[in-house]
């Protein structure tokens, strides 16, 4: 019987960078002797004897047959899979493997329009089409949430060829669709189901946080452990279950997206984290639940301000994931964001144009709560403006509104658009021109334009619209949004 208590690779890791020996392997610096003296001063020269390779004693990342292999098997049995992989290119390579393993060149999926770019890199690397699905969509605060199973149900009506199905669970904003609906008019086809549960990995580990997606039938998930847990940054980790994914197709993906010299570091951060869990995570988590309620409450009772609540089930909602609407103190979330982060050394995870969103996680403290209040009252005292008419532009600005309005239209399928011969021209001129980019503005980080699709008027006021209030774009080759490349004709 797996022991959890075990932290395998971690021991491993911790002899190694103890053991009295002449390094002739890589990486360089051999064991922190060669690091620079800045670098040393500022982390500690110890962090850097553990900075290892692939050596025996450390397994294989792609064979694993050693402590690897066994952090892996206590990994699976922790968050509920039959087998894991512990990844080291964060989720983006584990999302892009979901997708080469179930889709070849010219294969269906279906997909939420409010997908990561992760996913359009996927599409490209491996040929899939898109078939897109508008998601479930609020447009007085103006989030997007999950697709609804009758939009799947449609959608797989139409495309009963499609290969395989991917959801967003959690969203940004902690809203969770109903996965188990999906799971199962998914399955009815006799395809997977992928989600891609990034910000969902502390699911498991309290009975007050929404169903994880492999207990609600999911057949592959992608978390990131570092975006909830306590890994260290694109630590993550890709869980299967059941028969309808090949696995042997899956390893062969994982190694195609996923590094040769992987860092032994983010491997470590990752068994400790799995550990840590498995063994205190509903304690861990009960705190983590109190403080998040106590900010909520706080934080509602300050005029002008509102926090976010998902009807109509609590279990809908990851309660740790805190959205706060400032938009009725006159101000924009951009504006928001910038007074807390400057004026009150408070820094949240995004903003947009209405809200401002918060991860809190086992990470945070009672201390952090306090300061987080603390500077939204001082917001709402001391930054209030008087609220903007539709005519002067604040309700009229809604910014995703035309992503959930307007279908995708496709060209040419992604990958073929990729790796088209481009030209690049003043974006004036790209209007029903076939984007050759991807193109991502932040907020809210969701692909506006990607390779193979039309480009339209609307498209671009809504980029123009993004920078006008603060935001910024992402991917292309041309940040400021002057040019764009497309397909040349």
């Amino acid at each position: 019987m797996l022991n959890q208590n075990q932290t395998p690779l971690l021991d491993a890791i911790i002899s190694n960078a103890k053991r009295i020996h002449a390094p002739f392997y890589t990486p360089g610096h051999k064991q922190g002797k060669g690091i620079s003296p800045k670098l040393a001063a500022a982390f500690g020269k110890s962090i850097f004897r553990a900075d290892l390779t692939e050596l025996t004693e450390l397994d294989c990342l792609f064979a694993p047959d050693g402590v690897i292999r066994e952090a892996q098997q206590l990994a699976a049995a922790a968050f509920g899979a039959s087998q894991t992989w512990i990844l080291v290119n964060g989720s983006t390579c584990g999302i892009e493997a979901a997708i080469l393993a179930t889709c070849g060149n010219g294969d269906k999926i279906i997909l939420p329009r409010n997908v990561q770019s992760s996913v359009i890199s996927g599409l490209i690397i491996s040929g899939a089409i898109p078939i897109f699905i508008n998601p479930e969509y609020d447009s007085t605060l103006d989030i997007a949430h999950s697709i609804a199973p009758q939009s799947l149900e449609k959608a797989l009506q139409k495309h009963a060829d499609a290969k395989a199905v991917m959801i967003v669970y959690p969203t940004y904003y902690g809203v969770c669709g109903d996965i188990k609906a999906i799971a199962k008019i998914t399955h009815e086809y006799n395809i997977p189901l992928l989600v891609d549960e990034a910000h969902g990995a502390h699911f498991k580990f309290h009975p007050e946080l929404p169903i994880p997606a492999l207990e609600a039938g999911a057949d592959l998930t992608v978390q990131s452990i570092h975006k909830t847990l306590g890994a260290m940054t694109q630590a993550s980790m890709l869980h299967l279950q059941g028969d309808r994914i090949n696995f042997n197709r899956l390893n062969q993906a994982l190694q195609i997206v996923q590094s040769t010299s992987p860092s032994y570091l983010l491997l470590a951060s990752l068994d400790a984290a799995r550990q840590q869990m498995a063994i205190q995570g509903k304690e861990l988590l009960t705190y983590t639940l109190q403080l998040a309620d106590k900010a909520r409450k706080r934080i509602n009772k300050i005029p002008g301000l509102s926090v976010f609540n998902f009807p109509p089930s609590p279990s809908s909602l990851d309660k740790t994931r805190l959205t706060v609407t400032v938009s009725e103190l006159g101000i924009t979330g951009f504006e928001a964001e910038e007074i807390l982060d400057e004026q009150f050394n408070v820094t949240p995870e995004f903003a947009s144009l209405q809200h401002l969103t918060f991860i809190i996680s086992l990470g945070n403290t009672a201390a952090d709560i306090e300061q987080l209040v603390k500077a939204f009252t001082n917001l709402a005292k001391q930054y209030s403006k008087p609220l903007l008419t539709a005519e002067e532009g604040l309700e009229n600005i809604v910014l995703q509104i035309f992503l959930w309005d307007n279908p995708v239209i496709l060209e040419l399928p992604p990958r073929q658009a990729f790796f088209a011969t481009t030209e690049t021209l003043p974006i004036e001129q790209t209007i029903n021109r076939t984007c050759a980019e991807i193109i991502c503005p932040y907020p809210p980080g969701i692909p506006v334009l990607m390779p193979g699709e039309i480009v339209t008027t609307a498209a671009l006021e809504y980029l123009k619209n993004i920078q006008k209030m603060g935001g910024f774009i992402s991917n292309c080759a041309d940040i400021s949004l002057r040019t764009l490349k497309i397909v040349k004709e």
